[in-house]
């Protein structure tokens, strides 16, 4: 799939009837994520429920050239907003976007909630510390979102889909997440290129430049770079899915030398395959691995941590399902944590 295209359209909710209003049709959806959780951390909750994601999402269409997207959330019992744009389909080659989106960088976090196979992207356990300058697990998805690299940021996007194999994102944002407001006059650029080895396998690259305001002078901006690479072969929800990310950059919360920060790299591999099932009331089952290592400084011996994480997921109807991870998280010089999840997954 070209995620450099396809992973932020509004979904379809062919299910529901559109609303128009004024000049626009309205379509209405969301989702609703609770979690149980465990944690073997000292500090951490033993066990715990909560809301994990509570998101309405509203798709306005004004004309094939220009349609939008407001959601917010009340996942955690707070308000947040996730997407919020202002987008112009010039063509499959060329969209233009403006307010607030994923930035152009790891697939695993421009992959949708609805869709992942892992409960938690960075294999969270609560009250785990320790991951040099992470304050959390050494796992690729926790170095791209703390340091800044991925998740959603405010900002400008140009993305589209070249020759039906040919997938390109750049994100042009302000650095700070979705705080609102810039800390600095410094802004943060990504980059991701995807190209469709053949109908099921595909292989991309991306770059992330992050500013940040300097740890210990907060009037002085600097930045930070990291590149990547990722394969996937098959899809969500379609027999075996396989995604594969190599990450390297810079770990600009770890104290500079003077040749810069210390550099982190870090890798994953998700492995799932999907089981349709006939004459139950379950649509599928779907079996999956997750396996995640991490270094934050590459200067540094014996600080790397690798995160397991096997689990298993039933699907009652479409992306409406139950999911189970046990992640298992050895750091080596301390002792192995655990902590097992239960979610549902409701999409309508």
């Amino acid at each position: 799939m070209l995620l450099g295209f396809a992973t932020v359209a509004p979904a379809a909710l062919s299910a529901q009837a559109a609303i128009n209003a004024r000049d626009a049709e309205i379509r209405f959806g969301g989702r609703l994520h609770s979690q149980f959780a465990t944690s073997t951390a000292d500090g951490g909750k033993a066990t715990d429920f909560f809301t994990r994601r509570a998101r309405f999402t509203i798709d306005v269409r004004v004309t094939p050239l220009l349609d939008a997207r407001v959601q917010p959330d009340f996942g955690g019992g707070k308000l947040d907003l996730k997407d919020a744009y202002f987008r112009l389909n010039f063509d499959r080659a060329f969209r233009l976007s403006m307010g607030q989106f994923k930035r152009a960088f790891d697939i695993f976090e421009l992959n949708s909630s609805t869709d992942i196979v892992v409960v938690e992207r960075t294999g969270r356990i609560d009250g785990l510390r320790g991951c040099g300058g992470l304050d959390g697990p050494c796992t690729l998805s926790r170095f791209t979102e703390k340091l800044g690299y991925s998740d959603r940021d405010i900002g400008l996007k140009v993305d589209g889909s070249l020759a039906g194999r040919v997938g390109y994102m750049v994100t042009l944002t302000n650095g700070t997440g979705t705080s609102g407001s810039d800390e600095n006059s410094g802004k943060s650029f990504a980059g991701r290129l995807s190209l469709g080895l053949t109908d099921r396998v595909t292989l991309a690259g991306n770059l992330s430049r992050h500013d940040y305001g300097d740890l210990r002078d907060r009037g002085n901006t600097r930045a930070a770079t990291a590149f990547g690479v990722d394969l996937e072969f098959g899809g969500f929800r379609d027999g075996t899915h396989l995604q594969l990310g190599l990450i390297r950059g810079e770990n600009w919360r770890l104290r500079r030398t003077a040749s810069g920060p210390p550099r982190f790299l870090t890798w994953q591999g998700i492995l799932s395959r999907y089981v349709a099932l006939e004459g139950t009331r379950l649509e599928a089952v779907e079996p999956m691995a997750r396996v995640s290592w991490g270094d934050p400084d590459g200067n540094t011996d014996a600080d790397s941590a690798l995160l397991i994480t096997p689990g298993l997921f039933l699907y009652v109807k479409g992306k409406n399902r139950i999911g189970a991870n046990l992640d298992i998280y050895d750091s080596g010089a301390d002792p192995m944590q655990y902590s097992f999840k239960l979610q549902t997954y409701l999409y309508y």
